[in-house]
């Protein structure tokens, strides 16, 4: 008789999904995958809304991403209004985002997968958590989100409110800085880059230990898929930049400006969730891809900061690139926290983040298009804006949706491995 196995809720995630796996008589997998379980619906919600409310309303999509939403929607104004912000704007807008990105990654590396690293995947659940990392490894866990509170506090003094920023608004940012602010900044970064330094190789070695003693994660967890993320001249800008499409040979094959995305992008509707699935066309064919650190590293050459950059070289070194083993998005993320807190202190270095920080936006009416490179993928955001400015029609597509057949393939290997031939409760 064949069976269906069903994981419900997901945990350690941001929202409501259920995992399904359906079980033929033999005990052999024949379909498995993830569930959204519920129409989110902002797509709808923003249509007649002024565009202007956008960066707020935005916000309030996801509740570990807001500040991605925030600037993809500030960023699609400036599109909309024809408008380039001043140096110092752009400056701001992303030390906003590089705090909301070590936050995030924090957040991502010790507390949603931290309890599988640092107690194991053979773990029992009922102490897989963050309470159990706190109990094992207290010093790491201290450091760990002590860390992430700077980049939530970076995120906060310059967003105006850390959990839904307020200040980047179409041609800008409201925020300025003066001495004092500025040597608040230096120093909360200046600290997050010391923490960095000691918790990278702990999160790195907690995964390369997990993989010793799963071998099949990493020999069996493969996904050869093609790869999108945003560069300059090639190297990662998670704030701006042409997007980038490698394939799975690692071969670029188009780079283009957001507003062109639709040319390559294709979503299509699932009978069995609430998600849109995404999917790369090119020459008439149909492409699953990866977002995300793991994506961002597959399609770019490097990361502009060095620490980052020796790190990249040692993955490159022991795993290839691009490289196609799932799991390793863990080690991609650990890179780009190295990388994010190197590029605070950069911008916070630099002497034009004191200049004047907005630009005169007139709304005529139009299209708004903008993206940011999102903690988990590339994140767009598109309007149709009427001479009113008002919004006629909106289409953003998230990171989720575009991981989402990558993310299914990952959970029927997963289910090979650990369901087939095996008891329900296993």
């Amino acid at each position: 008789m064949n069976k269906s196995i069903s994981i419900d809720p997901v945990t350690r995630i941001e929202g409501h999904a259920r995992v399904f796996i359906n079980v033929s008589e033999s005990g052999a997998i024949e379909s498995a995958g993830l569930v959204v379980n519920e129409l989110r619906g902002f797509e709808r919600i923003l249509v007649g809304m002024e565009a202007d409310r956008m960066p707020l309303v935005t916000a309030r999509i996801c509740g570990v991403c807001p500040t991605a939403h925030h600037l993809a929607a500030s960023r699609a104004l400036d599109y909309a209004a024809g408008v380039d912000p001043p140096p110092a704007a752009h400056l701001l807008r992303e030390l906003m985002f590089m705090g909301h990105m070590i936050h995030s990654h924090c957040l991502s590396l010790f507390v949603l997968q931290g309890p599988d690293l640092v107690l194991g995947l053979d773990a029992d659940p009922a102490i897989r958590n963050i309470v159990g990392v706190v109990k094992a490894v207290p010093e790491v866990a201290k450091k760990a989100l002590r860390c992430r509170t700077i980049g939530q506090q970076i995120n906060e003094m310059v967003g105006g409110r850390g959990t839904h920023p307020v200040t980047s608004i179409a041609g800008g940012i409201t925020f300025t800085i003066d001495n004092e602010k500025k040597k608040q900044l230096e120093s909360w970064i200046d600290e997050a880059l010391a923490l960095v330094q000691e918790l990278a190789p702990v999160a790195k070695a907690l995964l390369l230990k997990q993989l010793e003693l799963h071998p099949t994660i990493l020999s069996a967890w493969v996904n050869p898929t093609w790869s999108l993320g945003t560069v300059d001249k090639g190297t990662l800008n998670l704030y701006k930049g042409n997007l980038r499409i490698v394939d799975d040979k690692g071969a670029v094959r188009h780079e283009f400006g957001t507003e062109q995305y639709d040319k390559h992008l294709r979503e299509s509707v699932v009978d069995w969730s609430y998600m849109k699935q995404v999917h790369i066309q090119d020459n008439g064919q149909m492409y699953v891809y990866r977002v995300g650190p793991l994506g961002r590293l597959n399609a770019s050459e490097r990361y502009g900061t060095p620490l980052a950059d020796a790190e990249r070289q040692q993955f490159v070194s022991a795993f290839g690139s691009p490289s196609h083993h799932t799991v390793l998005q863990v080690y991609a993320r650990v890179i780009e926290l190295i990388h994010v807190v190197e590029r605070a202190k950069n911008i916070i270095s630099d002497p034009e983040i004191t200049g004047e920080t907005r630009s005169t936006v007139r709304f005529r009416g139009g299209r708004g298009v903008g993206h940011v490179e999102a903690p988990r993928g590339t994140l767009i955001h598109d309007y149709d804006i009427d001479s009113n400015g008002i919004v006629r029609s909106a289409n953003l597509i998230v990171a989720t949706q575009q991981n989402y057949c990558a993310i299914n393939t990952t959970i029927a290997q997963a289910a090979e491995g650990y369901v087939a031939g095996k008891s329900t409760e296993e």
